[in-house]
């Protein structure tokens, strides 16, 4: 028994034999390396797109890839001959030397990628090549065909479907159960993709789902193609940045891209990084910009950072990682010191504040009611504390859903409340009808060019001013004061209402309820009478002239008539008088003293002859016929009180040094023409009125911002919060 234990301790302390393993378990765990999960397999197969020169690559997943990925593209395709060696390990079209890794372009070069999802997953490919009559379809698995070639229907490009992912690695597919966590991961990849490759377009999306979670087009801005991707809100805070070196002693390099100012909020950095077109990570460098933005901005949030660095391909080293993701580069340091710097003095050098987001304020009737049950509940103090405690900085001082936040509270409360009526029956119903009911638009291509230029040229900052603004009151005759977030706006009613109403012409076109005037007015008066307001004061007046002009006029917009009618709800009856007018708004009616204005433009300005020229200068003058100009009659308050003031008749001075100057000359002085004023005052709180509850409102439904507007005073900010509080912080 003795000897039988000394053989067994002998043969337990022997080394194990080694021995070579299978080459099934040898590729396996390759592929494990290579596709570490879903996203990894995505990435190589839209990266084999890329190399292909695709300018679409379509993605569908399903259960974040573990059941589906299907990935398609329209690039050169896969040769015939190609095909039964295309899934085996260190097959490739991308070099054929090691020595041509030193100058390598493309961003596949190991032939491990399809290879490896054919050991882990059943792999599908469909491919076409130009000027094939059809296409064909293989399987793979372990690296080789499971079959023949197939023909097959098959539209341009390449489609690789990938199934099961990992059903024979158990212990992985446990690990990767979370599909909702993999499938952003998967958009974040597309999103990182397609801001980069702007001339690709790039689709991600659930299996079976309608709508697609990454939707990008081609563009020739990268700014466009960020905003496309990433939202408005992070376009709007990036700055461009360069920097570059010609060194051949330091460092060569080229770098540009976009990173972020102090108005972004996030709670963590997005940093996308792309060395010779090459999609990597580089920890130095991330880290190195992260204490830039911790050192200049010491409470901004998480940056986000897009860089294309170029160098000579010999300065990189791509082959250190077995999923390529990331490379080491010549003189890394130096490189990295020089854009930390360049970033650094780019911060410094912006003079943008932080901008803090709006705090939801519940309306003073709800905040009492809130009070009284939480009284009831008697919360503890420190619950209280952390529900009411804002920051002061953030506190906004108007909210649009609590009227205690505009000015109109601060002024003495005007009695005419018979202006803020609701709209007739008759408006309201048909106002239903056309929602209910949308009437397709006149089949006009000049129309829809109108259209598409409206919405083409639509400024995104201004669009998200306009739809989420809180209207303060008006800072005078032509300025409105609205509050965006943290800042202080001041804006041109004038100018906003006319390009609304120009707007709404064109997208109701044809489709017009009708204002029916009283007395049918003549249309030459109507000329005479705007031809004597554009005359020269100081010039003799040819009234010859004018009663022909408007003659002619009259017989050209009776002519014109059915046009009018039909399209503008501009009626014209066969004697010559106006009697219908369109309504651009509902509960608005236009100020008709103007209506001379509109005629005479209508007869002078408008080209009959060609098709788009003529709809827009109809449009354009129906727009400014219905803008909220400031009515006629000066403003009664303040100053504006002197133009309704009665003159004293004039006396002769000896009369009045004779005469007894009594209290009848100061009466008389001081007389006020009170029906005048009050006409007055009914127009101009009318106008307000118009201004409050349908211009601002019916803006944030409709109204579409032309670039223009941000450069040509419409838009102006007067103050920001966060710069006041910083300047009250230092004090």
């Amino acid at each position: 028994m003795e000897i039988e234990a000394e053989e067994e301790e002998q043969v337990a302390t022997e080394p194990p034999k080694i021995h070579r393993l299978e080459e099934s378990v040898v590729n396996r765990i390759a592929a494990g390396e290579v596709i570490q999960r879903p996203v990894s397999a995505v990435k190589e197969l839209v990266e084999n797109s890329l190399d292909a020169r695709s300018s679409s690559i379509n993605v569908v997943v399903k259960d974040g890839g573990l059941k589906l990925i299907q990935v398609s593209d329209d690039g050169h395709g896969i040769r015939y001959e190609d095909l039964p060696i295309l899934c085996e390990r260190h097959t490739t079209s991308k070099l054929s030397a090691f020595e041509d890794l030193q100058s390598i372009k493309s961003m596949g070069f190991r032939g491990e990628a399809l290879a490896s999802m054919t050991y882990v997953a059943h792999v599908t490919v469909t491919t076409i090549t130009k000027g094939q009559l059809h296409g064909y379809r293989v399987s793979y698995k372990d690296g080789v065909m499971e079959h023949e070639p197939k023909a097959c229907a098959a539209v341009k490009g390449t489609q690789i479907t990938i199934e099961n992912l990992f059903y024979n690695m158990t212990a992985r597919r446990k690990t990767l159960q979370n599909s909702a966590d993999d499938y952003s991961k998967i958009v974040d990849l597309l999103s990182r993709f397609a801001i980069h490759h702007m001339n690709v377009s790039f689709s991600c999306r659930k299996h079976g789902a309608a709508r697609a979670d990454v939707n990008s087009v081609s563009t020739a801005s990268r700014i466009d193609a960020i905003r496309s991707v990433y939202g408005v809100s992070v376009a709007r805070s990036l700055m461009k940045i360069e920097a570059s070196d010609k060194d051949p002693s330091s460092s060569v390099f080229q770098m540009d891209g976009f990173i972020s100012d102090s108005n972004y909020v996030a709670k963590k950095i997005t940093m996308v990084l792309y060395i010779n077109d090459r999609l990597v990570d580089c920890t130095a460098l991330k880290r190195a910009l992260e204490v830039v933005y911790a050192a200049t901005l010491p409470k901004a949030s998480k940056p986000f950072i897009y860089m294309s660095i170029m160098l000579p391909p010999e300065h990189v080293d791509v082959n250190v990682h077995p999923t390529k993701r990331e490379v080491s580069l010549l003189n890394q340091e130096i490189i990295i010191e020089k854009i930390q710097s360049v970033v650094e003095w780019r911060l410094r050098s912006s003079n943008e504040t932080q901008t803090f987001q709006e705090q939801a304020v519940e309306p003073s009737s709800s905040s009492q009611m809130v009070s009284r049950k939480d009284s009831n509940q008697n919360p503890s103090p420190s619950a209280a504390s952390k529900l009411h405690k804002v920051p002061v900085n953030k506190m906004v001082r108007t909210d649009s859903s609590n009227p205690a936040g505009r000015l109109h509270v601060y002024l003495q409360p005007d009695p005419r409340g018979h202006l803020e009526r609701n709209a007739s029956l008759t408006a309201v119903r048909s106002s239903v009808r056309l929602r209910r009911n949308p009437k397709e638009t006149a089949d006009l291509t000049s129309l829809q060019e109108l259209i598409d230029e409206i919405d083409g040229n639509c400024h995104s900052g201004l669009l998200d001013i306009v739809r989420h603004c809180t209207y303060i009151g008006m800072a005078d005759d032509v300025f409105a004061l609205l509050q965006h977030d943290t800042h202080l706006y001041l804006a041109n009613v004038v100018n906003l209402s006319k390009e609304l109403m120009y707007q709404q012409v064109l997208r109701r076109f044809a489709h017009f309820n009708a204002i029916q005037i009283s007395e049918p007015a003549p249309l030459k008066e109507l000329i005479v009478l705007a031809l004597k307001e554009e005359e020269d004061p100081e010039c003799s007046v040819n009234h010859e002239l004018n009663e022909k002009i408007a003659e002619m006029n009259t017989e050209l917009l009776k002519q014109k008539a059915a046009m009018l009618g039909e399209y503008f709800s501009i009626h014209i009856d066969n004697d010559g008088n106006l009697s219908r007018l369109p309504v651009i708004l509902d509960q608005y009616t236009p100020d008709m003293d103007r209506v001379p204005e509109l005629v005479l433009c209508l007869g002078n300005d408008v080209d009959w002859e060609e098709e788009k020229k003529c709809l827009q200068v109809i449009s354009a003058a129906l727009g400014n016929f219905y803008a909220m100009h400031p009515p006629m009659l000066p403003n009664p308050s303040g100053d504006g009180l002197q133009f309704y003031q009665k003159r004293k008749p004039f006396r002769n001075p000896e009369e009045s040094t004779s005469c007894n100057t009594g209290d009848d000359d100061v009466m008389t002085e001081n007389e006020i023409e009170h029906e005048l004023v009050a006409e007055a005052e009914n127009a101009w709180a009318q106008r307000e009125w118009s201004i409050q509850h349908v211009l601002f409102p019916s803006m944030r439904l409709f109204f579409k911002p032309p670039n223009s507007m941000a450069t040509n005073g419409t838009f102006v900010r007067v103050a920001s919060l966060e710069k006041l509080y910083r300047i009250f912080e230092r004090c």
